[in-house]
């Protein structure tokens, strides 16, 4: 039976589309959000009846139960949820204005929970369902420069935990899918952006952070549409893992630091088996 998506950020040429495309080659049919659906007008049509490209701000609540209510009506429901959209912005810990750490926290965590929120009811009421969280390999290895962009992916990387135990029993199915670089347009625009840090110490670095984005822009070695498959393949096994990460580089760093954070916590239990009342 042919599954029915509803994919958030859908731009051309990023990951939301990948998706789109893998689930319409299968087959399926696909709910594709964007801030600007007109951009994906000739895309859609090609696909006839089976794309549906609905506006939609994911950080705006009403928006959000508006979407999923016209993509249920559309289509009868949602079997896949990909949480998608999200961006990125760097800066030091210590400089980053506290607006640009809200925003990001609004898009890449709060709306993960709004767009979620509004999909379980449909799901947990037919006992089945997906939900496919974009989170990043920056998730589970902060990146120097983009530190509060790692923390909301932590953060949604701990949601997606809590969020898997809590629905199993209702058929529900959850995964977290930790992306390296990948060559998609989440790099574009790294070379006009000023670095905009009021503290000078942090200059130098924050300037090779972005050095190294613009300088792989265009040669990233993930494939989206590969990465895409990977995830449809993730889902499809009898036992899916519970994270997926994309790619060599990305891979290989997470078990890198996974084991180096695991060597730490090891050299400290002398002291961490200390602290309990003695028996």
């Amino acid at each position: 039976m042919s599954r029915r998506w509803f994919i958030t950020g859908g731009t051309p040429g990023n990951f939301g589309v990948a998706f789109a495309e893998t689930a319409l080659q299968a087959g399926d049919r696909v709910v594709l959000t964007s801030r600007r659906p007109q951009e994906l007008a000739s895309w859609a049509e090609q696909y006839d009846d089976r794309v549906l490209v609905v506006a939609l701000d994911v950080t705006d609540p009403a928006q959000v139960a508006e979407a999923v209510r016209t993509a249920e009506e559309h289509f009868g429901g949602i079997d896949v949820l990909v949480n998608n959209a999200g961006r990125g912005w760097f800066g030091s810990i210590e400089g980053m204005d506290d607006s640009a750490v809200r925003s990001m926290f609004e898009l890449n965590f709060f709306a993960v929970l709004s767009v979620t929120r509004a999909v379980l009811p449909g799901m947990r009421a037919r006992g089945t369902g997906w939900i496919v969280n974009i989170s990043s390999v920056a998730g589970l290895v902060a990146a120097t420069g983009f530190g509060y962009y790692s923390a909301t992916k932590f953060a949604v990387e701990a949601v997606t935990e809590a969020l898997r135990t809590e629905v199993a029993d209702q058929g529900i199915s959850v995964l977290a899918v930790e992306p390296g670089a990948f060559r998609t347009n989440a790099y574009a625009g790294f070379a006009d952006e000023p670095v905009a840090e009021p503290i000078p110490e942090y200059h130098d670095m924050l300037k090779q952070v972005q050095a190294t984005f613009v300088e792989m822009d265009g040669a990233q070695p993930g494939d989206p549409h590969r990465g895409a498959r990977a995830v449809i393949a993730a889902m499809e096994q009898d036992t899916p893992p519970k994270r997926l990460v994309l790619g060599n580089g990305g891979y290989d760093a997470v078990v890198e630091t996974l084991e180096g954070a695991l060597a730490d916590i090891r050299s400290g239990e002398a002291l961490s088996r200390t602290t309990d009342f003695p028996e």
